[in-house]
C-alpha cells in the first residue's frame, strides 16, 4: 500500500499527506499543497509526541510541513521510512510501498 494512501496516514479523519508546505521568508508567508519538491530533513521526538516536521526544498526555496498521527508507533515508522528517503522527491516518498498496520 502507497504510503499516501495508507489508513495511518490522517489525524481525525483528515489525510495528512501531502502536508500543506509552508515557506517564511521576508514580506510574508508562502504555501504550496501536493506531492512537490524533494525531502531534505525530517524531525520528530516519537516519545514524547505523534508528530513530524519536514523540510522540503522547492523551486529554489525551502518549505516546512507537519505530520500529525493519532498513533506514535505509527508516526515513529513513518519518520524512520522517510529518513531513509532524504533528498528524495515527495511525489516518489509518497509512492513508497508501506506494510498496512492494523
Amino acid at each position: 500500500m502507497k504510503l499516501r494512501d495508507h489508513p495511518l496516514m490522517n489525524y481525525q479523519g483528515v489525510k495528512n499527506w501531502p502536508p500543506i508546505w509552508t515557506c517564511a521568508r521576508n514580506g510574508g508567508i508562502a504555501t504550496v499543497k501536493g506531492e512537490v519538491g524533494v525531502l531534505t530533513y525530517v524531525h520528530a521526538n516519537a516519545r514524547l509526541s505523534s508528530r513530524l516536521s519536514l523540510v522540503m526544498d522547492y523551486e529554489a526555496e525551502t518549505y516546512v510541513g507537519t505530520l500529525i498521527f493519532a498513533s506514535q508507533a505509527f508516526c515513529k515508522q513513518v519518520s524512520d521510512v522517510l529518513r531513509l528517503h532524504l533528498n528524495r522527491p515527495i511525489k516518489d516518498i509518497g509512492d513508497l510501498d508501506l506494510v498496512q498496520t492494523p
